[in-house]
């Protein structure tokens, strides 16, 4: 259909036609859905009316190819002009198939296979019936007190937006009309929301334009670059405004500035949530601030609905600004194909075939290798399968390792901990000595019996999937007490243990790393979890995950990043004072583990730092080579990580910022000469009056395993 004919589609529609298309309702108000009629709480109180949902644009949540085939059929008898409803859903890492949440996927950083995740995500959402992923969710993350941290990919703009591409172009394709395996893509959350004060879902954000700019709009951009089609406004404010009300934010820098022409969605209740923000007095004013800022689409409550008609007879908003939403809509649903094919890829027949097949789990297994973090090894991993083995805690035998916004995976379909070991070992016994937050005399009692005999102990620890996620934020991240407890209880067998951690945030691991001989943070895995764990525990696969995300050393720190400023009196300078600097009395500055961390099973050492010239210009890019050796017994991946620091800026620089990495894998002996290639362009930034671009003077490169491990060189830029 050419845009002249979207153009003449528009022209038939009357103004409630094209307002009740800039409304998304839950699955359960539209006929053929399996619980059709069962609408109660908050959505009877919603009020809608039959016309509404016959003339509605988007489905929120639905699922499995059938009921969308039967609820599309139904729709488009019934729809005047015939128009496409589109499916959405929150398919965040798996739709079916899940691998790790996207915190885990991040420390693979490996980008080629995140982009086969989010193409095997599509190819199961796309022949179940959906049309649109809520993902991937880009917000740079610096606090993990709050919930959502397991939804980014870290704290480093620049490897976010390196991720974000991947997401959007595995979950996208190249066309997305004629691949009807692919799903559109949908940017989270517009604009900041990983900033939220105290770790606090909902919560305010409050920071200049040019931090904005320079941290945490980079990963938005690259989505939006690789054609990303869709963008989620975020719960919270920006410039002293909620961001779906927010006109400057939206209309002027995200469709203006940054070009993007795709259609805009609130989340869920976001617009009349303007209302306790207290920028809108009623549903009325909220609807007007939203429509004005450029919102298409409001999700789940009726503002648009019940007051833009109103709006638009009493003048104050032009109906033009309607077809513009309209118009938008109608465009992504062309260009997913649904006005020839409105059922689009959903098939019934191929649906179960598709949908958890072999090699979609062993890329699921591939990736939960990749994610997951080796933090302590003392001579006890890999673990020799003759060795008799006591796995406890409340994760041996548990399903619940798939994470928040896994929706449609199966815990019992999830291979545990104890199911995994098993497939290498038959000697194992298994007790679960606690629960995720209690311990009772009689579980102490059967894990120390379960260990006693036991030539290791291998201790299944971590956060209940409710503790993070939307709306799990905590206070406390360390692990629960009585999970302290149970190690503290085993240690007097004196046997070496190890811990597995499976959780959503980065914890201070206090009372863990201390306490036990060796620590693998697992994350939440995914659906071949204990497979992927026990690969990494006797070595079949050797790990080579590097976090993304600082683990302080105590929760007092938080914020705590790599890349924060310097100060005027820094901690350890040449002239520092023992007590007049930026410290703290009682802990380190430092996080208990930094960016880029992370052990193998082998050993790496760097050597034969070089430049290719002392000087770059804005013309000639500068080359950086070094020399990487795995001298350790058995082949490995390492992550080889470029770091900067801008010696003078005209405003203040970070002390180091990732610019470049390379993966790379060596065999145990193997030697390679790796090499950079920095240009101009990478040492920009905003200063004060916002241009973006760089200064002549001194900069330092730093090459080496995470950012505090590095060797050292510096250059001049001239000008």
């Amino acid at each position: 259909m050419r845009e002249n004919k979207l153009l003449s589609l528009l022209n038939q529609m009357t103004l409630d036609e094209k307002i009740a298309q800039l409304m998304q309702l839950a699955t359960p108000f539209f006929k053929g859905a399996k619980e059709q009629g069962q609408i109660t709480g908050p959505m009877a109180e919603m009020g809608v009316t039959d016309d509404t949902i016959q003339n509605s644009g988007s489905v929120l949540g639905a699922s499995g190819a059938q009921e969308i085939i039967n609820i599309q059929r139904t729709h488009m008898e019934e729809n005047r002009l015939g128009i496409p409803l589109l499916f959405m859903s929150d398919i965040v890492h798996g739709f079916k198939t899940i691998f790790p949440v996207p915190l885990a996927i991040g420390c693979s950083w490996d980008l080629e296979l995140t982009e086969k995740s989010a193409e095997i995500a599509a190819r199961e959402a796309s022949v179940s019936g959906v049309h649109v992923t809520f993902a991937p969710m880009v917000d740079l993350v610096r606090d993990p007190r709050w919930g959502r941290v397991m939804e980014s990919t870290g704290e480093d703009p620049y490897l976010n937006s390196e991720f974000a591409r991947a997401f959007v172009r595995g979950f996208q394709g190249e066309e997305l009309t004629t691949d009807v395996e692919r799903v559109a893509a949908c940017v989270k959350h517009f604009a900041a929301y990983g900033a939220a004060e105290g770790g606090r879902d909902y919560n305010t954000v409050d920071m200049s334009e040019r931090e904005l700019r320079e941290n945490y709009l980079p990963a938005y951009q690259a989505a939006l670059e690789e054609g990303c089609e869709m963008v989620m406004t975020a719960f919270n404010t920006v410039f002293g405004i909620p961001a779906t009300g927010n006109k400057r934010l939206m209309r002027q820098l995200l469709r203006e500035e940054m070009e993007f022409d795709g259609v805009l969605i609130s989340d869920w209740g976001a617009v009349k949530e303007m209302i306790p923000h207290g920028v809108a007095e009623n549903e009325k004013e909220a609807a007007y601030k939203a429509i004005s800022a450029g919102v298409d689409i409001e999700m789940m409550t009726t503002g648009y609905v019940n007051h833009l008609k109103e709006l638009v007879e009493e003048k104050m908003v032009d109906e033009s600004i309607i077809d513009e939403a309209v118009l938008r809509i109608l465009q992504l649903k062309e260009k997913l194909g649904l006005f020839e094919n409105p059922y689009r890829g959903a098939n019934v027949e191929l649906e179960p075939e598709v949908i958890m097949s072999a090699a979609h789990r062993k890329a699921a297994r591939e990736l939960a290798t990749k994610s997951s973090v080796l933090l302590k090894n003392e001579s006890i991993l890999p673990l020799k399968k003759e060795k008799k083995v006591a796995l406890i805690g409340p994760f041996a035998e548990s399903g619940d390792i798939l994470g928040p916004w896994s929706w449609l995976g199966s815990r019992d379909e999830a291979v545990t901990m104890k199911e995994g070991i098993l497939s290498k070992t038959s000697r194992l016994t298994v007790a679960k000595g606690c629960d995720i937050e209690s311990i009772t005399d009689a579980q102490t009692e059967e894990a120390l019996k379960a260990a006693s005999d036991a030539d290791v102990i291998l201790l299944a620890l971590g956060e209940d999937s409710d503790m993070s996620g939307e709306a799990g934020c905590r206070a406390n991240i360390q692990l629960p007490s009585a999970q302290l407890q149970l190690i503290n209880y085993l240690q007097s067998l004196n046997k070496p243990m190890v811990a597995v951690l499976f959780n959503g945030r980065p914890l201070d691991l206090h009372g863990v790393l201390d306490q036990t001989d060796a620590v693998l943070e697992a994350w939440y895995p995914g659906t071949e979890g204990g497979n992927a764990v026990a690969d990494l525990l006797y070595g079949d696969v050797n790990p080579s995950g590097r976090l993304t995300m600082s683990f302080p050393y105590h929760v007092g720190q938080v914020p705590v990043y790599y890349n924060h400023f310097n100060t005027g009196r820094p901690q350890g300078a040449p002239d520092a004072q023992e007590r007049y600097v930026s410290q703290y009395l009682d802990i380190p500055n430092e996080p208990l583990l930094p960016f880029g961390f992370g052990l193998s099973y082998t050993t790496f050492t760097y050597s034969d730092l070089k430049l290719s010239s002392a000087t770059m210009t804005e013309e000639q890019t500068l080359d950086i080579s070094i020399t990487v050796t795995n001298d350790g017994p058995v082949a490995g991946e390492e992550v080889v990580q470029l770091y900067i620091h801008d010696h003078s800026g005209e405003v203040i620089r970070p002390v180091k910022e990732l610019k470049d990495f390379q993966k790379i894998s060596l065999d145990a002996g193997e030697t390679a000469d790796i090499t950079f290639t920095l240009s101009e362009n990478q040492l920009r930034y905003h200063h004060s009056d916002l241009q973006y671009k760089s200064d002549p003077g001194t900069f330092t490169v730093f090459i080496g395993r995470n950012s505090q491990d590095t060797m050292e060189q510096t250059f001049r830029l001239e000008k």
